[in-house]
């Protein structure tokens, strides 16, 4: 199969040497994003408002890949703080609002750039 990095300026740049997405067959792959806001590289730490940005940039890469949040089946989400956990959700649950995909929450030390959260997602092209 023919493995495609994915590009775009709606979702913030590769901070290091990894592509934003990749789709492999009727899989993508989306990179861990940031709450970078692509348009001014401001990084957002207000839990709700760093959630919603996390989730447009993956939202934003999908497209590009030929998908969409619904064909979205994992999810891992990173966060400084557990204890933001219940405000995550709040957005979270705006972005999958029936038929969730699958997801893992786990509470990290540090992130990139001093983000508070981090969200990658496996999708399956419809």
């Amino acid at each position: 199969m023919d493995k495609h990095c994915i590009e775009t300026p709606r979702a913030p740049a590769a901070i290091g040497p990894y592509s934003q997405g990749i789709r492999i067959g009727q899989l993508v792959f989306v990179s861990g994003q940031i709450p970078l806001r692509p348009e001014t590289g401001e990084l957002l730490t207000d839990i709700k408002d760093a959630t919603r940005q996390c989730l447009d940039n993956v939202k934003a890469i999908l497209e590009v890949g030929g998908a969409n949040m619904d064909a979205i089946v994992k999810v891992t989400v990173f966060m400084c703080n557990m204890g933001d956990f219940a405000a995550m959700n709040e957005v979270y649950r705006i972005y999958f609002p029936k038929n969730p995909p699958a997801r893992v929450a786990v509470q990290v030390v540090k992130l990139p750039r001093e983000a508070i959260i981090e969200i990658e997602a496996v999708a399956v092209v419809p």
